[in-house]
Order: C-alpha cells, then sequence, then structure tokens
C-alpha cells in the first residue's frame, strides 16, 4: 500500500516537511509519479517492528539485577 507525503507523515507522527526531507536525502524510499511522492508503508512496518524488537530487548537487559561482585571481600 502506498502512502502520500501527508498520509505518510500521519502515519509516523512527524510534521511533512520531515518526511519531504528524509525523502530528498534517500533516507525513505519513494516513488515519485509526476506530481508526489508516494511511500511505501510496508518498509516502515518492518522497521517498527525491529525498533519494537530492540526496545523489549533494551528494557530486558536494563531490568536484569547486578550480580554480585564475587571481589568484594568482606571488611569485618
Amino acid at each position: 500500500m502506498y502512502l502520500t507525503i501527508e498520509e505518510t507523515a500521519q502515519y509516523l507522527s512527524m510534521p511533512e516537511s520531515y518526511i519531504e526531507s528524509l525523502i530528498l536525502a534517500n533516507r525513505i524510499r519513494a516513488v515519485h509519479d509526476g506530481s508526489q511522492y508516494l511511500v511505501n508503508k510496508d518498509q516502515f512496518n518492518n522497521h517498527l517492528e525491529q525498533m519494537e524488537k530492540y526496545k523489549k530487548q533494551m528494557m530486558e537487559y536494563l531490568n536484569e539485577p547486578i550480580p554480585e561482585d564475587i571481589d568484594i571481600k568482606d571488611e569485618d
């Protein structure tokens, strides 16, 4: 499914000018049909899935308890 720049901006919750600058910098793949740019929605679904997976991994890492250091000596 292809989206216009306006629809893409709404989908990603970003300003249209930023989306257009990403397209012109080739950071987002788009097709120009002569009057407007069309962006394939599927490229964001894959990216968003990877970002969710990364966030989940980071939360698991950050929530892991710090193990007690075996080299700590009791000073008493």
